[in-house]
């Protein structure tokens, strides 16, 4: 089995427009695709299948790909089945994950994946690569079937994560806090991706992409910072 994944913490960083910063990485990654399959369940700030594909479709022509939203076919598995690639967006990952069940996509995007189709997720699209999406920063306004999501990598993400602001008068609880919670009753590591940070998996090897390190978080361990020119590969043990 061959995997090629585009782990993405976000979709637009800050003072940017919309996947602008990784332009060439993204062709790069979909190199030899015309057309791919977008996923536009997410749905952010509650915005339409149509107007969120509207989005991806107007950057991806300036790419060079065409852009068909999943939810536009008649039969999702089959567009999922034959699709050169998958794009998925960032919007409410429970929204998300919930659809995916709905339309009985999460067996087939695991297969797809798992014969090498290239697939790149932002935001919640990256949440749903993990084993679950217990780690996401959404609030929970749908409720799916169950927070097992694609397992496409046996570690969680937290995107958007941000660092402790010694500034701040915020007296919540830090992304830090909230993932050893997490592991007072999960095990799995948990990457905590920065801004304008994403994850290149090829087959057996993780590659770190962007300005940004990663945190790493280990249940019983301190977390880690680790930079693009370390080897992440380990997470996929």
């Amino acid at each position: 089995m061959s995997k090629n994944l585009l782990i993405v913490s976000t979709s637009t960083i800050h003072g940017g427009k919309y996947l602008d910063y990784m332009e060439e990485d993204i062709k790069a990654f979909f190199n030899g695709c015309t057309e791919i399959v977008f996923i536009p369940y997410a749905r952010p700030g509650g915005i339409s299948h149509d107007e969120y594909t509207a989005i991806a479709r107007k950057k991806f022509s300036e790419l060079g790909i065409n852009v068909k939203g999943v939810h536009e076919f008649a039969n999702p598995v089959e567009a999922i089945n034959n699709a050169q690639g998958v794009f998925t967006g960032g919007g409410n990952t429970f929204v998300l994950l919930n659809s995916l069940y709905e339309n009985k996509l999460i067996d087939a995007i695991r297969q797809r994946v798992s014969n090498g189709m290239p697939y790149m997720g932002t935001s919640a699209g990256s949440n749903i690569t993990g084993l679950t999406i217990n780690t996401t920063n959404d609030m929970p306004i749908v409720y799916p079937p169950t927070f097992e999501a694609l397992q496409l990598v046996p570690f969680n993400i937290n995107p958007h994560y941000l660092d402790p602001d010694p500034n701040s008068k915020h007296m919540g609880e830090t992304r830090e806090t909230r993932i050893k919670e997490f592991h007072h009753f999960n095990t799995q590591p948990v990457v905590g991706l920065r801004e304008g940070s994403w994850l290149h998996v090829q087959d057996n090897s993780i590659t770190l992409k962007g300005e940004h390190t990663a945190r790493i978080f280990r249940k019983g361990e301190n977390p880690t910072e680790f930079s693009k020119t370390d080897d992440l590969s380990f997470l996929l043990a």
